[in-house]
């Protein structure tokens, strides 16, 4: 059986669980665009001042390059694999695990849509 292909176009997210290692919170805006296999978001809030995350998506997998400019003037880049889900609660989750490019180690990150935001 065909895994449900799950679309994260005009979805609003924030991170609601965050890996130690991560920079992204719950204060932390993703607004995602996908035309069919192609996925790119914006972010900003939190110590997040502005990211941009490109990537594919295929049925529940997600691959993504992203890079951030912190509040702090940090510039920061990786990669992240993730799962995608629809959470208990009807609301769409990805499981992100990422892994910076510009500093060492990685982590896992969870974000779900942010319920009043579905268009």
């Amino acid at each position: 059986m065909k895994a449900r292909v799950i679309s994260l176009d005009g979805l609003k997210m924030n991170a609601v669980e965050t890996d130690a290692n991560g920079v992204i919170g719950v204060d932390t805006i993703f607004k995602f665009r996908q035309t069919g296999e192609y996925v790119s978001a914006e972010y900003a809030g939190g110590k997040i001042r502005q990211g941009y995350l490109v990537g594919l998506a295929s049925d529940t997998k997600l691959v993504f390059s992203f890079c951030q400019l912190e509040s702090d003037g940090t510039l920061n880049s990786g990669k992240s694999t993730c799962n995608l889900e629809i959470g208990n609660t009807g609301l769409v989750r990805i499981i992100e695990n990422f892994e910076w490019a510009s500093r060492q180690g990685g982590g896992k990150n969870v974000i779900q849509e942010l319920r009043s935001h579905r268009h």
